[in-house]
């Protein structure tokens, strides 16, 4: 629509210069007029304010300004017309995409929310974006909105401490939150807000000063990432235990676009309830590494040894190729 708008004036604007500067091209070699004279005499001719010859006009002279204001006028009016249905289009535009952007959330269920969209809250609502998930973006910045909109995520431009803006992108029916506002105070104020109007969503946030992380978890976030913690961290690994970092690298960011890290939770009645991790790959014949296994009383088993028992409610940490781990979740939850 925006570029439809731009292209609009784009034409706007080349018609009128040249209809302009034929005008005045005309007078220049028609009445021997200077330039300056010849572009007044074209102007108030095409705008058709009605003033007097600046000079007598010759016979060749009025056959070419009777041409200059049929096609003059008539291009000012297709342009005051172009104008008129842009202003139009983009006000109903604005109005019908708010209407749609609120029809759209209302019908997201076990979605998430992005609160801000800055550096943090861009790069967690662009890895949203790769895992295919439904979630809503909040910021106060109508640029910030707009650019979430031309990525291809659904944005709203509101307030995310405000109660009623919460309730507009639906965290009544969300199921996590990332309250990635610029200060520790405001995201305070989400997670007061969000876990209020609904104490089951899972919230998580980032905390720039170290003694804010307690208070943020007192408020009821469920995970708290100190940005400057973690990356003091990574440096000091970095030195010490370099291949170490270079893994955690490896797979953490720049796994690729075929291979990734996933955790899929084993549904109930499955087939492969009564069989063991390894009889699990084997069976389903899809290249896909175990990493670890969660149990539903929060016991975290590492590389798993092959003999290992699946349990429904189990949730596997796996790494692969994308459409393997399709697959495999497919078989996790097919009952």
């Amino acid at each position: 629509m925006n570029r439809r708008l731009l292209a609009r004036a784009l034409a706007i604007a080349a018609m009128l210069s040249f209809v302009t500067a034929a005008g005045t091209v005309g007078f220049v070699i028609i009445e021997r007029w200077s330039v300056f004279d010849s572009f007044y005499m074209t102007l108030i001719t095409i705008t058709t304010v009605g003033y007097t010859e600046l000079h007598q006009l010759s016979h060749a002279g009025r056959v070419f300004n009777s041409f200059l204001i049929f096609f003059g006028v008539s291009a000012m009016f297709l342009a005051v017309g172009a104008l008129t249905q842009s202003i139009i289009e983009l006000e109903l535009q604005d109005r019908y995409g708010r209407r749609r952007k609120k029809r759209m959330i209302s019908q997201l269920r076990d979605h998430f929310i992005v609160c801000g969209f800055g550096r943090v809250g861009r790069n967690a609502s662009l890895e949203l974006q790769r895992g295919d998930v439904s979630f809503v973006v909040i910021d106060r910045s109508e640029d910030r909105v707009r650019r979430a909109a031309e990525a291809g995520m659904l944005a709203l431009a509101a307030d995310a401490t405000n109660d009623d803006d919460l309730r507009e992108a639906g965290v009544l029916a969300a199921r996590g939150l990332i309250a990635a506002l610029p200060t520790d105070a405001e995201n305070l104020f989400i997670i007061l807000s969000a876990k209020n109007l609904n104490p089951a969503i899972k919230v998580v946030t980032r905390a720039s000063e170290e003694q804010a992380e307690a208070k943020l978890r007192r408020a009821g976030a469920d995970t708290v990432f100190a940005p400057y913690t973690l990356a003091g961290r990574r440096l000091a690994n970095s030195l010490l235990r370099p291949h170490v970092a270079e893994f955690l690298d490896f797979a953490t960011n720049a796994v690729g676009p075929k291979i990734t890290m996933e955790q899929l939770q084993v549904g109930k009645g499955v087939a492969f309830l009564s069989k063991t991790a390894g009889a699990m790959l084997s069976d389903c014949g899809l290249n896909v590494m175990l990493l670890a296994i969660r149990r539903t009383n929060g016991e975290m088993i590492f590389n798993p040894p092959p003999d290992t028992r699946i349990s429904a409610g189990d949730c596997l940490i796996v790494m692969g190729e994308r459409p393997s781990l399709k697959r495999l979740e497919q078989v996790l939850t097919a009952t």
